[in-house]
C-alpha cells in the first residue's frame, strides 16, 4: 500500500511562474482579440486551483484512512496466527 506516493509529495505541475507567465501569455492574446477576458481565466485558473487542493486534501485522507485499516489487518493477522499456534 505504500508503493504509491500521495499526490501530495509531487509538486505542482505548473510551478507558479509558469501560471504567471500563462497569465500574461493570455493578456497578450487578449488584446490581439481572444474572446475571453484575462480576468476571467485567472479566476477560472484559481477556481482550478481551489478544486485541485481540495481533491489532493481528500486523496491524502484517504491514502492515511488505507494505511490505517492496513495496519489493522495486519494487527489481526498477527493474532489470527498467534490464536492458532
Amino acid at each position: 500500500s505504500t508503493a504509491n506516493a500521495p499526490e501530495e509529495d509531487t509538486p505542482n505541475r505548473y510551478s507558479r511562474t509558469d501560471r504567471t507567465a500563462y497569465s500574461r501569455y493570455s493578456r497578450d492574446a487578449n488584446s490581439s482579440g481572444s474572446s475571453i477576458p484575462s480576468n476571467a481565466l485567472e479566476k477560472r485558473i484559481e477556481e482550478l486551483e481551489r478544486e485541485l487542493a481540495k481533491e489532493r486534501q481528500e486523496n491524502a485522507r484517504l491514502m492515511k484512512m488505507t494505511q490505517d485499516k492496513d495496519e489493522v489487518i495486519g494487527k489481526l493477522k498477527e493474532e489470527i496466527d498467534l490464536l492458532n499456534r
